[in-house]
C-alpha cells in the first residue's frame, strides 16, 4: 500500500533512489533503496534467527548495563577542570565534540526553520559543555553520525561523547563505557492505522524496518514469527518506506516512534514493550574520568529539576505527565 506522505517526511525521500530492486528470498542483503537493505548482517553480538547463516552470538548478560561510575565529590567548578584530566584537555581545546543524530524528532533533529540541530539529547550535551566551560555557547561542536558510527567514532577519538538515543547493554560495555541511564525507553512497533498489525506475532514474513547499527534489528530478527529485518540509514528513511508500502512496520524505541507518529498522524504505536532500551551517554573506556564527570552533570539535572524541564520541553510536548528521571546506579 502506497499513500501520500506528510510534508515533514517528504525531505527524506531525497535520500532514497526512485528505482528499487525487487526483494528476493533468503538471507542475503537485497537493496530496496539507497542505504536500505533487507535481511542485513546483524550487529556484532546478535543471535541470529533460526536458519540464518550468521555466526554471531549474544554475549552472556554478566553486567548491569545501567550501572556506571560514581561522580567525583565535589564536582570541579566550570572552567577549572583538574590538571591532566580528560576534561582539562577538552577545556584547552575549547570545544566539547559530541556525536549526535539529526533525524530523531524531539531528541536530535535538524530544525528546517533555522538550520539548527535540537532536541532532548542536544540539551543534555549542552549541559555537559556548560559544566566544563561555564557556558555551551561557542564550546559545543555537534558531529552528526549514523548509528553504526557511534562506537567506532568513540574508539578512534573523533568525538568525546555520543548522545544519540544509545541503548546501554552488556555487549556495548565490552567496547565502550556509558554514563548512568538518562532516559528510559522501550522497543515497540509503529504501523499504519489502516493495517491490522498489533504485534510482531502478526508480522511473520513481513518487512520491519530499523536503523542500521541499532539494537532494534536484533529484536526483530529474534522474533518467533520470523519477520524480515530491513535496515535503513535512519528512522526517517524507515518512515518513508512505511508510507510507500515498502515495509509493513517500524520497530525501535517508543521515544523515537512517538516522534515519527507525530510527523505522520496516519501511523500509531502498537503492541507491548519488546525490550527495555535504557539510554546512556557513550564514552571511550580510556576516559573514565569523563564518565564520572558526566555522571555528576546528570545527577545535578536529576536533583535540580533540569531533567524534568528538558522532558517537558521535548518529549513532553506530545502529552502525558512528566515521569521521574531514571535513578542513578553505580558500580562501586
Amino acid at each position: 500500500m502506497t499513500r501520500s506522505k506528510p510534508a515533514i517526511a517528504l525531505a527524506a525521500v531525497l535520500i532514497l533512489t526512485t528505482s528499487a530492486c525487487a526483494a528476493t528470498s533468503g538471507a542475503t542483503s537485497v537493496a530496496i533503496g539507497a542505504g536500505v537493505s533487507v535481511a542485513p548482517p546483524l550487529p556484532a553480538g546478535v543471535s541470529p534467527v533460526a536458519g540464518s547463516t550468521s555466526s554471531s552470538t549474544t554475549p552472556p548478560q554478566t553486567c548491569n548495563p545501567v550501572a556506571s561510575y560514581r561522580p567525583p565529590a565535589p564536582m570541579p567548578a566550570p572552567g577549572a577542570m583538574p590538571s591532566g584530566s580528560t576534561m582539562a584537555r577538552i577545556q584547552a581545546r575549547g570545544k566539547l565534540i559530541v556525536g549526535v543524530d539529526e533525524n530523531t524528532y524531539l531528541f536530535g533533529y535538524l530544525n528546517a526553520s533555522d538550520g539548527q540541530i535540537e532536541g532532548f539529547d542536544i540539551d543534555i550535551a549542552s549541559a555537559v559543555a556548560t559544566a566544563v566551560f561555564g557556558s555551551s555557547a561557542g564550546h559545543l561542536l555537534l558531529q552528526v553520525i549514523r548509528n553504526d558510527q557511534r562506537i567506532p567514532d568513540l574508539l578512534n577519538g573523533s568525538v568525546d561523547l555520543v548522545v544519540d538515543t544509545m541503548t546501554e547493554n552488556c555487549a556495548r560495555w565490552q567496547q565502550i563505557d556509558f554514563s548512568t541511564e538518562y532516559y528510559a525507553a522501550t522497543q515497540r512497533l509503529l504501523v499504519d492505522k489502516n493495517t491490522p498489525y498489533q504485534s510482531l506475532d502478526d508480522l511473520g514474513g513481513k518487512k520491519v524496518c530499523a536503523e542500521v547499527g541499532s539494537t532494534s534489528l536484533a529484536t526483530i530478527a529474534r522474533a518467533a514469527s520470523h519477520p524480515v529485518p530491513v535496515s535503513a540509514q535512519n528512522f526517517t528513511d524507515c518512515l518513508v518506506l512505511l508510507e510507500q508500502g515498502e515495509v509493513d512496520a517500524i520497530s525501535t524505541d517508543d521515544a523515537i516512534l512517538a516522534g515519527l507518529a507525530a510527523q505522520d498522524p496516519q501511523t500509531h504505536i502498537v503492541g507491548p514493550p519488546l525490550e527495555a532500551e535504557p539510554y546512556g551517554i557513550g564514552i571511550a573506556k580510556t576516559n573514565r574520568d569523563l564518565v564520572q564527570f558526566v555522571n555528576g552533570v546528570l545527577d545535578q539535572l536529576r536533583t535540580d529539576g533540569g531533567w524534568a524541564a528538558l522532558y517537558q520541553k521535548w518529549p513532553g510536548r506530545l502529552g502525558g505527565a512528566v515521569p521521574q528521571p531514571p535513578a542513578a546506579v553505580y558500580r562501586d
